[in-house]
């Protein structure tokens, strides 16, 4: 674009981003955006029966689906490139609530299922402006692909039985699977059917593999039409997807039974949460490699507008497609307008074309369903995963088994679960480190651990907590703490590094309370220091601080260090420089200053006014604060 590639829209406006994008928008872009559009066209139209069928749903409500969640994500998208519709995730979450709710495969399927996208845009836009888009966070990258591989090996799954014209079996991952190896076995197999799917597949998986830039996926509709009826194929006993209606649906709310609007809510939450991982992911994939950025909240508005426009027409949900927006960036697609064309077009195919989408054989389509979702089972992702951290592999497995052994929305539950328990738990591994000062480099401190050479001063032990202290670490904290002062005979001072807290509760201020009161006792005095302002103001509010003495808060680990050796009389030499003196040999520093002066030329942490004091509290003597 011709503004910052990385400026989000502000002012009156910036929710709707298309007013801000669209008058900047350049002629020379028109013919890659409209290439792109048609491409995305090609792919979309009949994905989205294929993905209408794994929901459980007449093929139609995939098509409906298309145009106005294209064009609502267009004016509402933060995303120059995403292009949503119906997707996997989405359509077989979509699918299993059907199934809960009993109307699956019924008349009633198709109003539900545009409730379900109804419910599932009605959360979304309400998160986008409560403003709650960083909890998508939780769901990382393992959990994601983890939980896709689980969906992708369902859909596949109920795939099958129309790939090779068995019926379609009940009942958990494996009795289904059970069952279809029986069926086969026993010879059940169409073999016509079996035929057209083998055909259908080669053609799918080898074209892309040959010529990945052709529509494998359009020629195969057309081609499987074509055979569909100069073979009669359905009056050799091979399933057709059936009546598919004309004309684009007319607007209105979906009719549902009363009693299941909370458990359609309920299940469009889901949904919501689902689509928002795969689609956000896709978006900030594309954003990283333009240059631009993606608003959070307001890709939830946007993806809510497209689900409430979805769920009125009565479509499918719908969310961001990942292999869709790649087909775009591939095509050299800049901006929206590529959605917009892309929306034209489904709308020429429901109005002009639809009706002979009822001869296509149901094995073409469910080929089609394969070979989309084949490419996301990313198992090269997982093996890096394994490489990288343990914990990530075992996330997407938690996600992958539990999707096939709970269904998609308890699997995805539980890998979140299992996800935010290891967080808690990491978060709760209290690691207190003795810190000691690098040699040749000013006021630079670190971990002694594994490194010698670095100086501890008799008398003054520093320490860092290396986790942030709050009421679940504070304990564990405090003991730690006390350990290595007991161990440490002789020691007059204790400087703690609080660095690595950023806010402060009642529970870790008053267990710091507790810590100063058990150093007293052990006639240690404790200096704070790399205090964040909101820590020291909530530790003022505690009480803490005008008991500890402001003098005893610095901003560095030196001047702290410094401040002790000072405040008790402390003038031994690390150990190591100690015995260098006694040979009689100089102790040379890189400054040639002396260690009471070598520290930096901060001033004392409240040693001037800055800013001011908490709101609830009042002045302290001579208006002075503690500094940001």
């Amino acid at each position: 674009m011709s503004d910052d590639a990385t400026a989000l829209p502000t002012g009156r406006w910036r929710r709707v981003p298309m007013v801000h994008w669209l008058p900047r928008y350049r002629v020379a872009w028109l013919r890659g955006d409209l290439v792109a559009g048609a491409v995305v066209a090609a792919l979309a139209v009949p994905q989205a029966l294929g993905y209408a069928s794994i929901a459980g749903a007449p093929v139609e409500v995939g098509l409906y689906a298309l145009p106005v969640a294209l064009v609502a994500y267009a004016v509402f998208g933060s995303s120059r490139q995403l292009i949503v519709g119906p997707v996997s995730t989405v359509s077989v979450l979509s699918g299993s609530f059907l199934a809960s709710f009993g109307v699956a495969g019924t008349a009633q399927a198709a109003s539900y299922t545009a409730a379900l996208a109804l419910g599932s845009g009605l959360v979304l836009i309400a998160a986008g402006f409560v403003g709650i888009g960083w909890m998508a966070e939780f769901l990382s990258k393992p959990i994601v692909t983890g939980f896709v591989l689980g969906l992708t090996m369902l859909v596949i799954l109920n795939e099958v039985p129309h790939l090779v014209g068995v019926p379609t079996p009940a009942g958990r991952v494996i009795e289904r699977v059970g069952a279809l190896g029986s069926s086969v076995t026993r010879g059940e197999a169409d073999l016509l059917t079996v035929a057209v799917s083998a055909v259908a597949l080669v053609v799918l998986f080898g074209g892309q593999r040959l010529m990945p830039k052709v529509p494998w996926g359009l020629l195969v509709l057309i081609g499987g039409l074509a055979a569909s009826a100069a073979l009669d194929l359905q009056a050799r006993g091979v399933e057709v997807v059936g009546p598919v209606p004309q004309g684009l649906s007319a607007p209105g709310m979906p009719e549902v039974d009363p009693a299941d609007v909370v458990g359609l809510l309920t299940a469009g939450a889901a949904l919501a949460l689902v689509g928002l991982a795969e689609g956000l992911s896709a978006a900030r994939l594309f954003a990283a490699k333009g240059a631009y950025r993606i608003d959070a909240d307001q890709e939830l508005l946007a993806s809510g507008a497209a689900n409430v426009a979805s769920g009125l027409f009565g479509g499918l949900g719908v969310a961001g497609s990942l292999s869709k927006t790649a087909a775009v960036s591939d095509a050299r697609g800049r901006t929206q307008v590529t959605g917009l064309a892309a929306a034209a077009l489904a709308v020429v195919v429901i109005v002009a074309i639809a009706p002979t989408l009822s001869a296509l054989p149901r094995a073409v389509l469910s080929a089609i369903v394969v070979n989309a979702v084949w490419k996301l089972m990313d198992f090269s992702a997982l093996g890096r995963y394994r490489r990288v951290r343990r914990n990530d592999i075992v996330a997407a497995a938690i996600a992958a088994v539990g999707v096939l052994a709970f269904g998609p929305l308890n699997g995805l539950l539980l890998a979140v679960a299992a996800s935010v328990i290891g967080l808690v738990f990491r978060s709760t591994r209290v690691d207190v480190e003795i810190m000691g000062k690098v040699p040749h480099e000013k006021a630079a401190w670190g971990s002694i651990r594994n490194h010698p050479e670095r100086s501890t001063f008799p008398g003054v032990m520093v320490l860092r907590l290396d986790v942030p202290l709050f009421w679940v670490t504070a304990s564990p904290a405090n003991d730690s703490i006390l350990a290595l002062i007991d161990s440490t005979p002789g020691t007059r001072a204790l400087v703690l590094d609080l660095e690595a807290t950023n806010q402060m509760d009642t529970t870790s201020a008053d267990a710091l309370a507790d810590l100063r009161a058990a150093l007293v006792q052990r006639d240690v005095d404790l200096f704070l220091v790399r205090v964040m302002w909101p820590v020291r103001q909530a530790l003022r509010r505690s009480g803490l601080i005008p008991e500890l003495g402001e003098d005893h808060l610095w901003h560095s680990i030196s001047q702290g260090v410094r401040e002790a050796r000072r405040v008790h009389g402390l003038t031994d030499l690390p150990a190591h420089e100690a015995a260098l003196a006694a040979t009689g040999a100089p102790v040379i520093r890189p400054d040639g200053a002396d260690e009471a002066d070598e520290a930096d030329d901060e001033e004392h942490i409240v040693a001037r006014d800055p800013g001011p004091d908490p709101p609830d509290e009042p002045p302290l003597a001579g208006g002075r604060a503690a500094v940001s």
